[in-house]
């Protein structure tokens, strides 16, 4: 339980902080989101596992950038019928329309916490790599609603490194997972503010604090 302690600084006034947000799209009207630049590291840094035939949620854009001529076939996933992008429409939590064990790496960012049986999913990403390929998802600590998810699917989770941990071990081994939590309050104060990557220094995105998991990045390998 946390416990409250008194400060030599509780009775000083509060910095005058605005009770609206600068941005409420997540910054992306200033720049670049300052989650996106923790996930575009992330991808850059296992730009060698997005490789064979490649499924991305929504979207291609990651597959084309970090894949390149390793891709040799690209899919994109998406929940229902509708989407210009979407080449396969299925359901992470059944499995219904996805195709098992066919791909070497499934690009997963920020989806998992818009399905409200998680771990179902989570077990539903593993179903559909082969065996030896990769997921490379990323996952919520902090952030605000997402008003366009909620009235589709719902806005369910956020995560911490432990429970993110936890979630994927059940179903890939604990030997198969990585799991990777970044950010400061500084990332994630500008992020609920609505402000872009690029109006924080280098200093403030790399610096990293364990109290607060702003975003958590996962590799698994599916194992034979």
């Amino acid at each position: 339980m946390r416990l409250r302690r008194r400060s030599q600084t509780q009775d000083a006034a509060l910095p005058n902080l605005p009770a609206e947000p600068i941005s409420r799209l997540f910054g992306a009207d200033r720049g670049k989101p300052i989650d996106r630049w923790y996930i575009e590291r992330f991808l850059a840094e296992h730009a060698a596992d997005v490789r064979g035939r490649v499924l991305e949620v929504a979207e291609s854009t990651y597959t084309g950038w970090y894949g390149g001529d390793r891709v040799t076939s690209s899919d994109v996933l998406f929940a229902a019928e509708g989407s210009a992008n979407a080449t396969i429409v299925g359901d992470l939590t059944t499995g219904d329309g996805i195709p098992d064990s066919a791909f070497d790496c499934f690009i997963c960012t920020q989806t998992l916490q818009f399905i409200y049986d998680v771990r179902a999913a989570v077990a539903g990403t593993r179903a559909l790599l082969a065996p030896g390929g990769v997921l490379l998802a990323t996952l919520p600590g902090i952030s605000q609603i997402s008003r366009e998810d909620m009235r589709a699917w719902g806005d369910w989770w956020r995560f911490t490194a432990r429970s993110a941990e936890r979630l994927f071990v059940e179903t890939y081994g604990s030997e198969n997972v990585e799991v990777r939590r970044h950010g400061n309050v500084a990332a994630a104060a500008g992020f609920l503010y609505g402000l872009a990557a690029e109006e924080l220094d280098t200093r403030q995105l790399e610096s990293s604090d364990a109290d607060f998991h702003f975003l958590l990045t996962v590799r698994a390998v599916a194992p034979p």
